[in-house]
């Protein structure tokens, strides 16, 4: 759990702080992703800020028109989103990027809560198998649609919901991810109302 600092990071005290999400109150796209990078977003106060995973997710952002400029490396470099928001499924950095079942359940209410603020949502796309088995199981998706890239599944009276690879460097480093890979699930958001 977050209270276990990693010894790598047993002198700095942002180890744990919790992450809240961010981005446009007015959001066609939600975007959905494991946890906060343990010297990324834990360190800097925002999701996805200050690592690399980040530097792949902003940048397709980007392209894409959500976001004001390709890259934010901490809370208050002017990174403004437009028409997205960003949240975690987990809050804290979890020990080894594998989240327990009890901070699973400890942080969903606040996915939950900011899913529910934002009532435009068009798209909720889900980064990693992790994120879609929360939102699948928390929609109610009965049998859960199977996680694959690009993977869709429309909800009845409510938003896409869509896969992608996690833009994690397991992922990036290995071509698994490809950057034109990650450009189409934002265009395939466009068409879907994002």
């Amino acid at each position: 759990m977050a209270e276990d600092k990693r010894a790598a990071f047993a002198d700095e005290e942002y180890w744990g702080r919790p992450v809240p999400g961010f981005g446009d109150p007015a959001a066609r796209l939600f975007i959905v992703g494991l946890a906060p990078a343990a010297h990324g977003g834990n360190r800097t106060g925002r999701v996805f800020t200050g690592d690399r995973s980040g530097d792949w997710l902003f940048g397709a952002l980007h392209r894409a028109g959500y976001a004001n400029q390709p890259t934010s490396v901490h809370a208050d470099d002017g990174l403004t989103l437009n028409g997205a928001y960003v949240a975690a499924a987990v809050r804290c950095a979890p020990p080894a990027n594998k989240p327990t079942v009890e901070e699973r359940d400890r942080c969903l209410p606040y996915l939950v809560r900011e899913l529910g603020l934002l009532r435009e949502v068009r798209v909720i796309l889900c980064l990693g198998q992790f994120a879609w088995d929360i939102v699948c199981r928390q929609l109610g998706f009965r049998p859960k649609p199977a996680f694959g890239h690009g993977a869709v599944a429309p909800v009845a009276g409510g938003p896409t919901v869509m896969a992608s690879y996690h833009p994690s460097q397991q992922n990036t480093f290995t071509g698994t991810l490809t950057q034109a890979m990650f450009d189409e699930i934002f265009a395939s958001a466009r068409r879907f109302g994002a």
